[in-house]
């Protein structure tokens, strides 16, 4: 098979996903109580559709979405509402979030659709994605009933992104193992809402288990092929796939649907499946625990809204006291401070880090190696841009494209000087916004 190779820059890293890579899907202990928050995705918080003393059920709408970007949420356990109050949930937006106390009997509130999707007009199947709840899994957490409307513009292929190029994380992978005709015919869904005529799952040389699940599952498909990427970081940025794959460039400020051409994460597939096929809207996902600072390293099918100690606890306990626990990767990851945080639909993992692995590296002056620049992914200049940003020249920054950057972390991670540059040019484009 070809090898598709990367544009300009890009890093090798330590992927150790060698620590959950091989692992089945466990299934989460039921928990007691979850709290959801309101605010899970790109756009538009919710409302609440319920109040305390509420009796809902699995898979209840309880937050109605406001607006077109925006997408609703669901109760992920049967149960009765305690409470609604304000919550600061893992990506570190202040919201409104619903507690509902588990009353074990996981009575469903949704019922499967009574046609095929073969049979379904394209309004039927946005109405069945935008009332699952289904949003981009990938981390980006963007409504997807929104992503596939682009009737504007003619789509000619569309790139299932089964990359998951971020160390550590294997949840994409392993739900690709395990539910392949799920997550093709959620590309095959999306292909028919966008009237593609090509599909295409774009997966890293470093997964060849899941490249053969794959080559097998759609080897009577004329439409569908399996393109098999070089294994380099950041792969799985959509611009960086659409250019690897197709050859099309998607400069910055230009939808990727300009250029007839769109990307849907792997996971997000499979919950297109679910909420068109089966009905099941987006309330539980499967997540990676992994890291040298837990026990067990472990892949969970979770609910949303439950807590991360519970997670923890059920995966042996941490086993060491001063390190560090990340949402998401260690690249583009979020720290975490309070292990009572709810899980949400955007999250693919929590990585712990051991005490030897969090400590802090002795910052240094910039040796002008020009190491970030030959890394950087979209060819910025990534030490210029932290020192404008550093000397709160925003302006300046802004000239020299900052707003393009794609925060993927190779500048900080490549740098001798261990010098916060992504912290830095995320605080430029913070203020610019």
């Amino acid at each position: 098979m070809s090898l598709f190779k990367s544009p300009h820059g890009g890093i090798h890293v330590k992927y150790y996903k060698e620590l959950t890579c091989n692992l089945p899907i466990i299934t989460a202990p039921e928990p007691e109580k979850v709290v959801i928050p309101l605010q899970q995705h790109t756009g538009i918080p919710c409302e609440s559709l319920v109040k305390v003393s509420d009796k809902v059920k699995v898979g209840e709408k309880i937050g109605e979405a406001q607006g077109f970007i925006t997408a609703p949420i669901h109760s992920s356990v049967s149960g009765t509402v305690k409470s609604i109050t304000d919550l600061i949930n893992p990506n570190g937006v202040k919201c409104r979030a619903i507690t509902i106390e588990n009353d074990g009997n996981y009575e469903t509130g949704y019922q499967k659709p009574n046609k095929d999707y073969t049979e379904m007009s394209t309004e039927e199947i946005l109405s069945l994605i935008k009332e699952g709840g289904v949003v981009g899994l990938g981390g980006a957490g963007f409504p997807t009933h929104a992503k596939l409307n682009a009737r504007d513009k003619k789509i000619d292929e569309i790139i299932v992104n089964c990359a998951e190029c971020e160390p550590y994380l294997t949840s994409d992978q392993v739900a690709i193992d395990s539910y392949p005709e799920k997550v093709i015919i959620g590309l095959k869904i999306a292909m028919k809402v966008m009237n593609a005529s090509k599909g295409y799952f774009g997966i890293e040389d470093n997964k060849p288990k899941t490249i053969k699940i794959l080559q097998d599952n759609i080897k009577n498909e004329d439409n569908l092929k399996v393109k098999v990427l070089k294994t380099e970081y950041p792969q799985g940025d959509a611009k960086r796939m659409i250019y690897s794959i197709t050859n099309k460039v998607v400069p910055h400020g230009v939808r990727s649907a300009e250029r007839g051409v769109q990307v849907i994460n792997s996971s997000t597939a499979i919950a297109i499946y679910d909420a068109v096929v089966e009905g099941k809207p987006l309330y539980e996902r499967i997540i990676t625990m992994t890291g040298h600072g837990i026990n067990k390293p472990s892949n969970l099918k979770v609910r949303i809204g439950m807590n991360f100690q519970e997670l923890i606890d059920f995966c042996g306990g941490l086993n060491s006291t001063n390190g560090k626990v990340i949402m998401g990767g260690p690249m583009m990851g979020i720290g975490q401070y309070n292990m009572e945080s709810p899980v949400i639909k955007p999250l693919g993992g929590l990585l712990f880090l051991n005490d030897e692995e969090s400590k802090k590296q002795p910052i240094t002056a910039c040796i002008k190696c020009g190491k970030c620049v030959e890394v950087c992914p979209i060819s910025l200049l990534p030490v210029n841009l932290h020192i404008l940003s550093m000397r709160e020249k925003f302006e300046e920054a802004k000239k020299l494209n900052i707003m393009s950057c794609i925060e993927c972390g190779s500048c900080s991670y490549i740098c001798p000087s261990k010098r916060p540059i992504l912290e830095y040019i995320r605080l430029g484009k913070y203020m610019i916004k």
